[in-house]
């Protein structure tokens, strides 16, 4: 009796261990904690973000955001550090139809209509007629390189950290850049600098669809 007690009690304890060290595995495995991320699309609404003209534009579809119509950008106004970012990273998965274009903007403000003026634009086009490919940083620093097909789902990331600005797709670095100290834009361009500022998606042309989920901010010190 006095054998079987001691073999159920280490049975007992064996089983808690193991509970306790797949709690802690699976809590060590969560990127949002651990990582700082946050979530800036719920997947189902729209709450947290704002469009002016051309709002049919932006649909929902199978917890991505479509984008598809006349052009309309879809600004981040929600709660997530007020919407307002300096230093952070932004991150989404993107995947492109053939032939469409749309843009990534950050440092943005909300516009109810046309080109944002405000802020970069960082590019999203894998095989439309313009030739600056995904991750150009738009007319500023452009990529003429493709490195990812349409129809498939990649990870476009923006890290903005003081004066350098660097892209990723699918976690590699392809372009980078660091705004000069007292840069003069060309008078159409006054407002592409590194500052502070929103995100906003991009309605390019009917012609182009492109969808955009797990979309993703770490807010990083200034």
């Amino acid at each position: 009796m006095k054998n079987l007690l001691v073999f159920c009690s280490a049975v007992l304890l064996f089983g808690a261990c193991s509970k306790s060290s797949m709690t802690a595995s699976k809590s060590a495995s969560s990127p949002k904690a651990e990582k700082g991320w946050v979530s800036l699309f719920d997947g189902k609404t729209f709450d947290g973000w704002k469009v002016g003209k051309n709002a049919d534009s932006f649909k929902i579809e199978d917890g991505a955001i479509a984008v598809n119509g006349p052009v309309g950008h879809l600004f981040y106004m929600g709660p997530v550090n007020d919407h307002n970012f300096k230093n952070f990273q932004f991150k989404a998965k993107v995947m492109t139809l053939p032939g469409s274009n749309s843009g990534m903007y950050f440092h943005t403000q909300y516009q109810e209509e046309s080109w944002p003026k405000k802020g970069f634009e960082v590019q999203v086009n894998n095989s439309h007629t313009d030739w600056r490919r995904t991750a150009s940083l738009y007319a500023i620093q452009d990529v003429k390189e493709t490195y990812v097909k349409d129809n498939e789902w990649y990870t476009e990331e923006i890290m903005v950290q003081g004066k350098k600005v660097t892209i990723k797709i699918n976690d590699k670095v392809v372009n980078e850049y660091t705004e000069p100290e007292g840069v003069d834009r060309p008078k159409d361009m006054a407002d592409r600098k590194i500052s502070s500022g929103t995100f906003a998606l991009q309605a390019h042309d009917p012609k182009s669809k492109v969808y955009y989920k797990d979309i993703m901010v770490k807010v990083l010190p200034d």
